[in-house]
């Protein structure tokens, strides 16, 4: 592939530059994809020589340019040195280079755009309107039709896929929001998802809502009244999907191999197992959109920033599952 992928550079003031770098020199020598990092050059070229990584950053005019890694500041003004985590300024610069990455992508300059981690509540406390990166692509994008799906492997390279019938919403919210419509677009997606990885096959498991999937009623009717009335819809139109399954087991035979992807009804329920098999390689994919964009499932690690004790494995992951997902997609073109 010799492509771009763009990479927001997300909170400055955590882990996500830190990683980002590392990340890239890992993989310089795997291909010949071109990177077109957004964010501030100033930081950047600092972490990079403090970190000896010696990555080869150039500033981007075009995207003719000589070169492979590539630093545009899409911001006014660039960053002070030293702010605190979560400073407003880090806030602000990383919502407008998410902003920057998905709208090259709307415009098809970029293959792929790969998220660094930000802080949601920094970026609330900025006076943003914000619930996520996926929520806010979505939005840019005008996409409703999307839905979150987080992946990895353990360290036998056993993969978990599961994909997230509702992300960020009170507990108490789950049960209304998980609808028949939104539930059969999860499965859908978690089904295309199985096939644009290329997978042999797409078996979709569906967790229940409550303990034991219900017990038959006994603990909770929503897997009676909306999730396997679903299930067996999308069954009906030649979807491989089963289920309601108990949470508590459903994990541990996907694992195993049982299924290729799981759809979880809320966000703790797929992202707890996943990041107890994969917390140092979870990728956030976001399905639906009309380009690529992957991200490392963790945050910014503010106690951890700027001693160069983090782990780019995340990153590394989210970028080679970007550039997998961009040669299959130019190769069906």
């Amino acid at each position: 592939m010799n492509g771009w992928i763009g990479i927001s550079l997300g909170d400055v003031t955590g882990v996500s530059p830190e990683v980002t770098l590392k990340a890239l020199t890992a993989e310089a020598a795997s291909d010949h994809t071109k990177y077109l990092l957004i964010g501030d050059e100033k930081i950047l070229a600092r972490l990079n020589e403090k970190l000896s990584l010696a990555l080869p950053l150039k500033r981007f005019s075009n995207y003719c340019d000589d070169g492979r890694f590539f630093v545009v500041n899409p911001s006014a003004e660039p960053l002070p040195e030293n702010l605190p985590p979560g400073a407003p300024p880090a806030a602000n610069a990383s919502v407008c280079w998410l902003s920057d990455g998905g709208q090259r992508c709307l415009r098809g300059e970029l293959d792929a755009l790969v998220t660094a981690p930000v802080n949601k509540q920094s970026i609330i406390r900025a006076g943003h309107k914000f619930v996520g990166q996926t929520e806010f692509l979505s939005e840019l994008a005008s996409a409703t039709r999307t839905a979150m799906m987080l992946l990895g492997t353990d360290d036998h390279g056993r993969w978990l896929r599961v994909a997230l019938a509702t992300v960020h919403i009170p507990i108490k919210s789950v049960s209304e929001q998980v609808t028949p419509a939104k539930l059969r677009l999860v499965i859908e997606l978690a089904a295309q998802a199985c096939r644009d990885l290329g997978l042999p096959r797409a078996r979709i498991a569906v967790a229940g809502l409550n303990p034991h999937a219900g017990e038959g009623g006994e603990f909770g009717d929503e897997e009676i009244k909306t999730i396997a009335p679903t299930i067996l819809a999308a069954q009906q139109s030649g979807l491989d999907v089963v289920g309601p399954l108990s949470g508590d087991t459903v994990f541990y035979y996907a694992l195993r191999g049982g299924f290729d992807a799981v759809v979880a009804m809320y966000h703790d329920q797929g992202l707890a197992p996943l990041k107890a098999v994969a917390f140092d390689s979870g990728i956030n994919w976001t399905l639906g959109l009309p380009f690529i964009r992957t991200s490392p499932d963790h945050g910014t690690a503010y106690d951890i920033a700027g001693k160069g004790l983090a782990s780019p494995g995340s990153m590394i992951a989210a970028i080679r599952l970007a550039k997998q997902l961009a040669r299959t997609r130019v190769s069906a073109k």
